[in-house]
C-alpha cells in the first residue's frame, strides 16, 4: 500500500496550544500545536458528527464539542466515555515552513 504526503498549511498558521481544521482532497484534518510539536488527526469525532477543531484543547487532549469525550492527539486514543473508538492520527513532517501529513 503506497502512501502520499499532502501539504496542508504553514507552520505559523497553527497557533500554539490550539487546533485548526483543514479540508483538502476529500478529507478533513485537525492540526494541533503543543509544545512546539505539530500533530494531526481526523477532524470528525468517532462518536458523533462533530468537528474536533471546534473542541477544546488542553495539553495533548482534544475534547469533542458535542459530548465532551476526549482523545489523546499523540496516538488518537479515546480517553473517556462516551467514546469507544479511537480517532485516526497521521504522521506529520515539516519541510521549511510547510506542514505535510502522510495518508
Amino acid at each position: 500500500m503506497s502512501t502520499t504526503w499532502i501539504e496542508l498549511t504553514a507552520v505559523d498558521a497553527i497557533p500554539e496550544d490550539d487546533v485548526i481544521g483543514i479540508d483538502t482532497e476529500g478529507k478533513s484534518f485537525a492540526l494541533y500545536q503543543v509544545d512546539g510539536e505539530i500533530y494531526a488527526t481526523d477532524n470528525i469525532c468517532t462518536h458523533g458528527n462533530a468537528r474536533l477543531c471546534d473542541g477544546f484543547l488542553e495539553g495533548h487532549e482534544i475534547e469533542c464539542p458535542l459530548h465532551q469525550g476526549k482523545f489523546d492527539i499523540r496516538n488518537g486514543k479515546a480517553m473517556c466515555a462516551p467514546l469507544t473508538e479511537d480517532v485516526k492520527t497521521y504522521p506529520v513532517k515539516i519541510e521549511g515552513t510547510r506542514v505535510f501529513v502522510e495518508v
